[in-house]
């Protein structure tokens, strides 16, 4: 089972490394990890999406809590939340084909970024399910080029 966790730090050095490595050291797997600064400069959020039951995932989180740095630790298994990801996708495309290209995004509410002589490059922001049915879509034109943020997400209070 996918659990997002969501985890507070102190934004200082090597933060980053202790945290990766817990996951490393106990041999759990990180499917996606985002990190950014928060409102306050001093505190970073860290988004994982990792995978495992919820006594390993709580196993997780206990241990996490045990880190240095580490101000707050939140399992959005059971809890509502909201996520987002961000997609850069270059698209094959040419004149023949860029007007559905530009239509099948809008229709997506994605963005075309850039526009080359044979791609363009489309931004596309959404939960998981969309960005996925949008690349499906996007085979047909031929993917040349992916970069995937990662899941974020905050609590819904």
């Amino acid at each position: 089972m996918r659990h997002t966790i969501s985890v507070l730090v102190e934004n200082k050095f090597g933060v980053l490394t202790r945290v990766t490595g817990l996951f490393s050291g106990r041999g759990y797997n990180i499917d996606t990890l985002n990190v950014g600064p928060t409102h306050d400069p001093t505190l970073s959020r860290m988004t994982i999406v990792t995978r495992g039951d919820n006594a390993t995932v709580e196993q997780i989180c206990k241990q996490l809590n045990k880190l240095v740095n580490v101000v707050k630790v939140i399992d959005y298994g059971t809890d509502k939340y909201i996520d987002r990801e961000l997609v850069l996708v270059k698209v094959g495309s040419d004149s023949k084909n860029r007007a559905e290209v530009a239509q099948m995004a809008e229709l997506f509410r994605a963005k075309i970024v850039d526009v080359q002589l044979k791609s363009v490059t489309i931004e596309i922001t959404g939960s998981e399910a969309k960005i996925e049915k949008f690349l499906m879509l996007m085979k047909d034109f031929g993917i040349l080029d992916l970069t995937r943020t990662g899941q974020v997400a905050l609590p819904r209070d």
